[in-house]
């Protein structure tokens, strides 16, 4: 595995980083209470949005990071608004036809129930499990991301999945009803057959044969071409193996899991931040814009992994995960601003390309999942953290 001599945060630093976080939370608390956070910021400001995004969980998850954090009642009784929000939106079916029920209910309301027993809460994440269920596809065993159900043009799954999985694996364990973890092995299994190249990239997204369920090709909509690799994609992949691994102890994920990170750590610029695509290094990367939040995703992959391997590998995951946060914090995050700010500047939500059918929005800005990340890392770093996964 590739290592650097980059600085490593310190504990210190990494809690100072906390408290300027949940300083810049507590101040948009009166924003984004009773409604939701943009995907991305525009000049590093969130505008405000109704719930119906596929990223409104990430926001509740800041404000359950910075509860942890601070013991502050005040994020407590805010992020139990929020939770109410969420339940209405699984009732009501409000843009839930997708497969991002995991981004949405994980850090807004599996978050409530475990840190301070929600009943709410859990109700709606097991409606909204119930809900991610129904995406699964027989033919071909996976979870189809958009569109309608078995249309040929939207039969497929996508990398990002692999961390929505994980609220199927919770909902089997707290209803003893197996079919969610079932579900979950079978759209994993098929992901990691597929979706790792020989080299240990990814693909961002994968046809399957609605007839026959056999694979058929690897495309992107959101990485540079169909034959790069997705930054962030790579992210949810060392990510979503290292959760995959915590929940079944399958050794294939956690092959899948050095795999895609041996790939992901030899295409790093200086700082430790990748580009929005790996095709892009500093060679080649001029004017192309960074993706922060893959780095934030990667570095809370590390500090899961660190778990479950032997020490000396465990020791250099920490490493890693403590330089990617030192670069972060001293070069990217948000310091203090006006109300709205998001917290780490240079992600990227989606670039266009001469070569993808991305619609361009949130380039260079904050994004709110790189947010969430960088809080559960650091929260990662400096706890020994019940993750909300």
């Amino acid at each position: 595995m590739k290592t650097f001599e980059n600085p490593q945060i310190t504990r210190g630093e990494a809690v100072r980083a906390l408290d300027t976080a949940a300083a810049i939370v507590r101040q948009n608390l009166p924003l984004f209470t009773r409604q939701c956070q943009n995907h991305s910021s525009v000049g590093d400001i969130y505008p405000p949005c109704e719930n119906n995004q596929w990223t409104c969980g990430f926001w509740p998850g800041e404000v359950w990071l910075s509860y942890e954090h601070t013991g502050d009642a005040a994020f407590r009784d805010a992020a139990l608004i929020l939770v109410d929000s969420f339940a209405a939106r699984i009732e009501k079916k409000i843009e839930v036809e997708h497969h991002d029920m995991g981004f949405l209910y994980s850090p807004s309301c599996v978050a409530a129930y475990k840190l301070v027993g929600s009943e709410t809460g859990k109700n709606a994440a097991i409606a909204a499990a119930r809900q991610l269920c129904t995406r699964f596809q027989e033919k071909g065993q996976f979870i189809q991301a958009w569109g309608p159900m078995g249309a040929p043009e939207n039969y497929r799954y996508i990398i990002d999945c692999l961390l929505n999985v994980p609220l199927l694996y919770w909902a089997a364990e707290e209803t003893h009803e197996a079919y969610f973890a079932d579900i979950a092995h079978r759209h994993v299994s098929t992901c990691l057959a597929h979706s790792i190249r020989p080299d240990g990239s990814t693909y961002h997204t994968f046809f399957m044969d609605t007839a026959t369920g056999a694979p058929v090709r690897g495309a992107t909509c959101q990485g540079y071409k169909d034959d790069s690799c997705w930054a962030r994609g790579q992210a949810w992949g060392v990510y979503g193996t290292a959760l995959s691994y915590r929940y079944t102890k399958n050794p294939a994920y956690l092959d899948a899991f050095r795999r895609v990170l041996a790939y992901y750590l030899d295409r790093l610029p200086a700082d430790l931040v990748p580009y929005w695509d790996m095709t892009f290094t500093d060679e080649n990367g001029a004017g192309e814009p960074r993706d922060s939040s893959s780095a934030s995703i990667t570095a809370c992959g590390l500090l899961e992994a660190a778990k479950y391997v032997p020490k000396d590998e465990a020791g250099a995951y920490r490493a890693l995960a403590a330089q990617m946060l030192k670069s972060l914090a001293d070069a990217y995050a948000v310091q203090e601003g006006p109300q709205g700010v998001g917290l780490v500047r240079h992600g990227t939500y989606s670039k266009k390309s001469p070569y993808n059918t991305c619609t361009p929005e949130g380039v260079d800005e904050c994004v709110s999942w790189g947010d969430y990340f960088y809080m559960e890392a650091l929260t990662r770093f400096t706890t020994d953290w019940q993750l909300y996964w």
